[in-house]
């Protein structure tokens, strides 16, 4: 990266006086706190306003930070306290300063993911947002960190940022600093050198080293498959791409993304499942380094802190994303193509079945990030019959696409590879006219302007059946009897956990959320296999259902439906085409 080498040299000539410099310390770990301290010199305006971020890269939603800062203190240059006034919810104005501003503050933090940071006797997980204040009039001068690491614990840091010396990194600027997750602990490390380019694997979980190496192999050989899509890694900045896996009981899980980087985290541990369960996260994650960190949308370029961040091609950006995350697995013969095949049930029937269609596109889905991704609320909300995750909407997308352009001789690898060449590879940010543009100059001006016509701009849903039928795969309905009341076994009885689905047999009968179901034609039902097996052994397609809503109960009649669920699978004898093509789309590149 030109900008990061021009800035060290820059730096060569004129010492680190415009260098701001952070320091973190963890003596108080047990109880998740972390002690902060900043340094500005060289301060030539009466004030300066120090902020804690509302928001993190990769993430589109509100997460206020500045709610786990307290203890704020502010000093000169011989330590003497200075005036922080507080000026709104996470702002400070510090004046009375002599040319330098020091800040001191106490952090706590005890949610390990990719958004929040998290302190305890295991390790430091610190996401920058998360953690440290910052002064936007500085937001273009170089940063200086030193982790004050836990020697008893045998702590030791793993970051992109650019090591100095020691526990101490650089970073070019405050926006580089933000983006650069950093975990500090007793770590493994496994890495290998690919084009040049170092991938470092940093491993902390309690598991063998047997497992790690297990696991690590199919690390590399995703890394590997994701690399042919686009046919290059990108150009790593100090030439290393850094996984940082926390794979512990007292985190949560989680997947982010960053620039040379990513952040991944489960409770479960390689050997209770985490082996299979873990490593799709790292495929998602990864296919990110060029999907989004660099090909990157314009409306995200450059990301504020200070306010949610919204753009409309999040189906693109995340969902193509997803569509790859499974197939990247297949490719790396992790999973077979059955295993993949059947995969794409879930998703895709939750897309297909889905009210929200009658709504939104999945442009204006991926308009609703900000109140979705990570986003907290406390009244209810219709989300079952107004949204879909552009993760999937964007995933079925991808697959349909993909498919029909092997139709005509073409697929989605090569109109990746064109994308990344036009926009990713030069860091141009993209509109979402210009994936459009892009599809036109790939495979045609009617195929790409009818593909966003009907299925970007608008939510109609493409000939899945044909498509699939194109690849050797059937699309089946499957059978039973659909009434639409989604249960839960409680304490108090069969619970409607959600709102029903517009338009389903018990949206119709007026059974809503919270209502208790009872009786299924006076036959009592107290779990969900009394349920389902009481609507089944029905005579009737017009079952009389018992239930108590605001302590009465009530009577109301469903009418059931054939299951509206689709069954994908793989043809036993597809033709000799299909065949073909099914190969070329799932088989190691």
């Amino acid at each position: 990266m030109n900008k990061i080498f021009l800035v060290l040299l820059f730096l060569s000539f004129l010492g680190n006086a415009q260098t701001n410099t952070y320091h973190i310390s963890f003596e108080n770990a047990v109880h998740h706190e972390a002690k902060v301290n900043i340094n500005f010199p060289e301060v030539k305006s009466n004030s300066i306003t120090i902020t804690m971020s509302r928001t993190s890269p990769g993430r589109y939603a509100l997460h206020e930070f500045v709610k786990n800062v307290y203890g704020l203190k502010a000093t000169n240059s011989n330590g003497e306290m200075i005036k922080a006034k507080r000026i709104d919810p996470y702002s400070w104005e510090v004046s009375d300063h002599d040319g330098t501003v020091n800040i001191e503050y106490i952090l706590f933090a005890n949610r390990g993911d990719g958004t929040y940071s998290q302190i305890d006797e295991t390790h430091a997980h610190l996401n920058m947002p998360a953690t440290f204040m910052y002064a936007k009039e500085f937001e273009h001068r170089p940063i200086e960190i030193n982790f004050e690491t836990r020697k008893d614990l045998d702590w030791k840091v793993a970051t992109q940022l650019k090591q100095i010396s020691g526990t101490t990194f650089f970073a070019p600027d405050l926006y580089y600093f933000m983006d650069s997750p950093t975990e500090i602990s007793d770590f493994d490390l496994k890495e290998f050198d690919l084009e040049g380019q170092n991938i470092q694997f940093v491993l902390h979980h309690k598991g063998s080293e047997e497992e790690f190496s297990e696991y690590f192999d199919q690390v590399e050989r995703i890394v590997r498959q994701e690399k042919k899509v686009f046919g290059e890694l990108p150009d790593f900045d100090y030439d290393k791409y850094t996984f940082l896996a926390c794979y512990m009981p007292n985190v949560s899980g989680d997947g982010m993304e960053h620039r040379n980087s990513t952040i991944l985290t489960d409770k479960e541990s390689l050997s209770e499942g985490g082996m299979k369960g873990n490593i799709g996260t790292v495929a998602h994650e990864f296919f990110h380094a060029w999907n989004v960190e660099r090909l990157r949308p314009a409306e995200l370029e450059p990301f504020d802190f200070s306010q949610a961040n919204m753009t409309g091609s999040l189906w693109f950006a995340e969902g193509f994303t997803s569509y790859y995350t499974g197939l990247m697995l297949c490719r790396a013969q992790i999973n077979t193509p059955r295993e993949y095949i059947d995969g794409l049930n879930g998703t895709f029937n939750y897309v297909w079945n889905s009210p929200a269609l009658d709504y939104f596109s999945p442009v204006e889905m991926s308009y609703q990030a900000t109140s979705v991704d990570a986003a907290t609320s406390v009244d209810p909300t219709n989300r079952e019959n107004t949204f879909i995750s552009y993760y999937s909407y964007g995933s079925v997308l991808g697959l349909a696409l993909d498919m029909a352009l092997r139709q005509q001789d073409l697929n989605l690898d090569d109109f990746m590879k064109l994308m990344w060449n036009k926009y990713g590879k030069k860091e141009v940010a993209y509109k979402l006219s210009d994936i459009e543009a892009t599809l036109k100059e790939y495979a045609g001006e009617r195929f790409g302007s009818e593909f966003f016509a009907k299925y970007v701009y608008h939510s109609n849903m493409p000939d899945y059946k044909n498509l699939f039928e194109s690849v050797g795969i059937e699309l089946v309905q499957e059978e039973g009897k659909y009434t639409g009341i989604p249960t839960t076994e409680t304490t108090g009885g069969l619970k409607i956990n959600r709102n029903t689905s517009k338009n389903s047999p018990a949206y119709e009968a007026e059974l809503t959320s919270g209502d208790v179901i009872t009786h299924i034609d006076e036959i009592p039902v107290k779990t969900k296999e009394d349920f389902e097996t009481a609507v089944e052994n029905s005579n009737s397609d017009v079952i009389k259902v018992k239930y108590i809503r605001f302590g009465e109960e009530r009577t109301a009649e469903v009418k059931t439906e054939k299951d509206p669920t689709y069954i994908i699978r793989l043809k036993e004898n597809p033709t000799r085409e299909a065949l073909k093509r099914r190969e070329n789309w799932l088989q190691a590149k």
